[in-house]
């Protein structure tokens, strides 16, 4: 399961530098990466992350999707502009509301799940991964912007919990995506425009 891992790291790395870019081929290796890391924390008892990287297979499909519809492809007809723009919008204050309502909903859920079914020697830190994961994939798939914050907090909380379990390599990695979703944040903001 080893080998697993340090694939799934690599994919993983790779997934990052396509999502900083916005090229759409990063929901094809995304897609790959969840579905071996569905394997890898379902070896380390991570219940609620392996699920997350259920999702992650499903939504890859949905932001493949999103990000190829010809209105995505195109924000104007201007044929002047740089092919390697990138297209964002901003987290409103009532779609902030509902999203952190949600988080609360989605965590509790799981929490009381793994407390109370699973052996997960970490249930809290699982849940809350999982439903801030949930919640920046649906954010990224619609080109938010802020999602990349979100990022930056699960990942620095899943380091900790994949350092408590061994998982090293993808302790790693999970470092490698906070780093980088500071540095996607920027360039987004930086060479972006909102559509």
């Amino acid at each position: 399961m080893v080998w697993l891992e340090y694939f799934g790291v690599i994919t993983g790395l790779l997934y990052l530098f396509l999502e900083i870019k916005q090229h759409k081929a990063m929901w094809v290796v995304g897609f790959l990466t969840s579905l071996v890391y569905v394997f890898v924390f379902l070896s380390a008892k991570i219940y609620a992350d392996m699920g997350l990287q259920t999702y992650y297979v499903g939504i890859s499909i949905y932001g493949f999707y999103q990000w190829t519809r010809k209105k995505h492809e195109t924000h104007t007809e201007n044929d002047s502009l740089p092919s390697d723009r990138i297209l964002y919008t901003h987290l409103s204050l009532p779609l902030f509301v509902g999203i952190i309502g949600t988080l609360a909903v989605v965590f509790a859920i799981l929490w009381y799940l793994l407390h109370q079914f699973t052996d997960s020697p970490i249930p809290v830190g699982d849940a809350f991964t999982t439903s801030v994961g949930i919640v920046a994939t649906w954010m990224l798939a619609r080109r938010i912007i802020e999602h990349w914050i979100f990022w930056v907090i699960v990942n620095l909380v899943s380091v900790y919990l994949y350092y408590l379990r061994g998982l090293y390599p993808t302790m790693l990695l999970y470092f490698c995506y906070a780093t980088l979703a500071i540095v996607g944040y920027y360039n987004w903001r930086k060479k972006g425009e909102e559509f």
